[in-house]
């Protein structure tokens, strides 16, 4: 049921849960739709595969720098003009990536662009701590994230067959529509959630205070690290299936979408589990299921690499665990990270997305700099993450939920 302190919006719950999602689609169209464009950028614009990986890891940078602005930007101003001028940033960034001339435009632009989805992915976040007590927080963000797993399903399938069809700027075109399209919505329809506006939020020694009571509470500090962790496993999986599939595994630049779609199915089946699960257990209990899995698919994916079975479905086969339980944590984590800031949920999203477009830059920069022609620089990479996740849950979600008596 939503909080009684904050109102949902005029178009209803379903509504604000559907635009919850789309924001939060986003960041994965954004990385995903050009996944197969990979290869082809490397060759357009005669490339190193390290270069062209930066088009991923710059995003990340820059979505990771906005956090700690755009999230205080809302508690300070509120949510509805933060999120119409992220989205405006986004469009205008999108719109020049289409039109890039060279390697390094296209690098800037992306970066750029990762200022304005950055903002729509925090406000979004802050949005459900408006609208919703922390339990029912958890259930509504995996009926977001049900909607936010059509991007990564259909994402690649549909910039595959734009990159070959009409090379890499279509998929930015497409991108740019999207985001257009996501602005008139929200100028249309979204009233205004943060009924606490912080006058102090984007004071310099304010905003710090915020950060350090953020980062010294052991809720936040449990949940981030499980969701980091998990998110740093996926990228490492969006930044090198595109070479590990198409070069490696030899799938067809056409087919890598569908190979894609296959595996991230996961994440939507994850998804709807989390939802199932979290009708009868707890927050930690239900994660525990998805860091359970997240080891499982970490391990499978080591294993494949070790017996270097060079083969596409066993490769796929492991991502859809991973990616299955990347559904279960991260819903998860997104609702615990900010459960105990009802007055600075914008602050604490940013300082929890922050962290995690940290681990996943360092992951994707390793992944470009150890590409070496095999799967093992990711199956490493996705096992350490899997690994991680599961002892931040059994050691840190699980001791923070037994501490405030399973209220989650």
């Amino acid at each position: 049921m939503p909080a009684p302190d904050a109102p949902l919006p005029r178009f209803g719950e379903r509504g604000l849960i559907a635009l919850i999602g789309l924001c939060l689609m986003l960041q994965p169209l954004s990385t995903d739709l050009n996944l197969a464009s990979l290869p082809g950028l490397a060759t357009a614009f005669g490339a190193p595969v390290a270069t062209v990986q930066l088009t991923l890891s710059v995003f990340v940078v820059g979505f990771g720098a906005m956090q700690l602005v755009s999230g205080p930007l809302s508690d300070r101003f509120g949510r509805r003009p933060v999120l119409q001028g992220g989205l405006v940033v986004y469009v205008v960034a999108s719109a020049a990536c289409a039109l890039a001339p060279t390697i390094g435009w296209l690098i800037a632009a992306r970066f750029v662009q990762a200022l304005g989805c950055c903002t729509a992915v925090v406000v979004a976040r802050a949005i459900v701590r408006d609208a919703f007590t922390p339990a029912e927080g958890a259930r509504a963000l995996s009926r977001a994230s049900s909607l936010l797993a059509i991007g990564p399903i259909f994402g690649p399938i549909v910039g595959s067959l734009l990159e070959v069809e009409f090379g890499f700027r279509a998929a930015f075109v497409l991108l740019t529509a999207l985001g257009a399209a996501l602005l008139a919505i929200t100028s249309l329809r979204l009233a205004e959630t943060n009924r606490h506006r912080d006058p102090t939020a984007l004071a310099p020694r304010a905003l710090a205070a915020t950060c350090a009571r953020v980062l010294r509470a052991p809720m936040f500090r449990a949940y981030a690290l499980a969701g980091l962790a998990s998110y740093a496993g996926l990228f490492a999986f969006i930044s090198g299936s595109p070479f590990v599939l198409i070069r490696i595994l030899d799938v067809p630049t056409g087919w890598f979408g569908l190979a894609w779609g296959a595996a991230v199915t996961g994440y939507l089946a994850g998804t709807f589990l989390a939802r199932r699960l979290l009708r009868h257990r707890s927050l930690a209990a239900t994660m525990t299921v998805g860091a359970s899995l997240a080891l499982g698919g970490g391990a499978l994916l080591a294993a494949v690499a070790v017996a270097d079975l060079r083969h596409w479905a066993a490769f796929l086969a492991a991502q859809f665990v991973y990616f299955t339980a990347h559904g279960i944590l991260f819903p998860g984590a997104m609702a615990g990270v900010v459960a105990p800031f009802p007055r600075h949920a914008g602050a604490a999203a940013g300082m929890f997305g922050l962290l995690t477009m940290v681990a996943a830059a360092a992951v994707g920069s390793w992944i470009g700099a150890s590409h070496d022609g095999t799967m093992r620089p990711v199956a490493v990479a996705v096992a350490l993450a899997g690994l991680v996740a599961f002892a931040a849950v059994r050691l840190g979600v699980r001791r923070v939920d037994a501490a405030v008596g399973n209220r989650l």
